[in-house]
This record gives structure tokens, sequence and C-alpha cells, in this order.
């Protein structure tokens, strides 16, 4: 069983930018794609952002241009950058990993956008 660890959420303004952190159990170069969902109130959860480990990341239409998802190998973590945040991106974001088929979720963060 693999255990992500998530923090960074909170309340910001819109416009405002905010530095999600997800840390797994095991190394992350033993997961074949890594990446961040997101649950709004009575929505489907979602991908936000998507790294695999060899290969471009990919990133929903609603996000491309000021979400950023990376990884420190170093630090043994995952980010997503979030800027110019506006009231829609209001949601749960999870962090998840994938290694041979079997995807891996963390607990969710809460991020809202409001003013």
């Amino acid at each position: 069983q693999v255990h992500l660890v998530e923090s960074g959420g909170g309340l910001v303004q819109p416009g405002g930018s905010l530095r999600l952190s997800c840390t797994p159990s095991d190394s992350i170069f033993s997961f074949n794609v890594m990446g961040w969902y997101r649950q709004a109130p009575g929505k489907q959860r979602e991908l936000v952002a998507e790294k695999p480990n060899t290969g471009s990341s990919r990133y929903s239409n609603s996000v491309t241009g000021r979400f950023t998802i990376s990884r420190d190998d170093a630090q043994n973590t995952i980010y997503l950058q979030m800027n110019n945040l506006k009231p829609e991106d209001t949601a749960v974001y999870y962090c998840t990993v994938n290694r041979q088929g079997n995807a891996y979720w963390g607990q969710g963060t809460q991020v809202t956008v409001s003013s």
C-alpha cells in the first residue's frame, strides 16, 4: 500500500496563487504516472494535471496556462503550482500515483477561491 501526504490547500482570493505538495511513501521513481485531480461539490472528480515518468505533462483545458505540475526527485515530492486562481477552481484536490495499473490516492486538500 502506498500512502500519499498532501498539503498546501487553503483559502485564497481570486487571482492569487497556491502550491500543493504531495509526498508518497515510496520513491516517485517507482510510479508510471503522477497527477492531480479535483472534485467540486456536486460534481464528478476530474483530471487537473498529469505527469508521466517519461513524456510530456498534460492539463485540463480549464487550467492550461495557469497550473503547472512538477516533481522534485530529491524531496520525493510532486507539486501543483496554481496561479491566477478563479472561484471555479474551488474543490478538494487529490494527488494520485499509478504503478503497474494500480492507482493510489491521497486524502485530499481543500482549495477555496473566494473574495
